[in-house]
């Protein structure tokens, strides 16, 4: 194994240099890069594309005491890099996203005919199953409490339930598109 400092005025080739570097220095330059991008396979890019930029320009290098120096720097500049790519990217998505998740323009409107044909099918019951489905589904009342408001038992509510909500499916399903659920 060669020594990751080379002796102060003798010159190694970049392939020895860079090899050196590797074997003493990957694994704190991993975790350096890790602590800052919080990623450990980004990491790991970040020191190989660090290394082979400290290769390139090895024969540039005036000191090559200094290339360690070099190399945490470059994982240091690489690592903000990324992280500033991942940045952009993160805002690009979250501004692509924004527009579907906010409601049309048309939606109050959409939601007030809904509401409108809805409550005109339930005019077109008989008023005991009108009761009912209103007290169940408008005011969200349970079994109980629909046959205590209405005087009558907890059998006929879930009979009067029954049947209303059977009668009201074709009526709604003749009006047009599915007005069961919010799309």
């Amino acid at each position: 194994m060669t020594d990751a400092r080379p002796e102060s005025g003798v010159d190694t080739d970049a392939d020895a240099g860079v090899e050196a570097l590797y074997l003493a220095h990957w694994a704190p330059l991993v975790r350096l890069s890790v602590l800052l991008v919080h990623d450990q396979g980004m990491a790991e890019e970040i020191v190989q594309d660090a290394l082979v930029a400290v290769h390139q320009k090895w024969d540039r290098l005036t000191d090559q005491q200094k290339a360690l120096a070099y190399l945490r720097q470059a994982v240091v500049n690489r690592s903000r890099s990324a992280l500033r790519h991942r940045g952009v990217v993160s805002r690009y998505l979250a501004r692509q996203s924004a527009p579907d998740t906010m409601p049309g323009a048309d939606r109050p409107v959409i939601v007030d005919s809904r509401r409108r044909m809805v409550l005109d099918a339930l005019q077109q019951l008989p008023r005991r199953q009108r009761e009912v489905l209103a007290l169940r589904y408008y005011l969200d009342l349970s079994e109980a409490e629909i046959a205590e408001t209405l005087g009558i038992s907890r059998g006929a509510v879930k009979s009067h339930a029954s049947r209303g909500a059977a009668a009201l499916r074709p009526i709604l399903e003749d009006l047009g598109p599915d007005l069961r659920t919010d799309q």
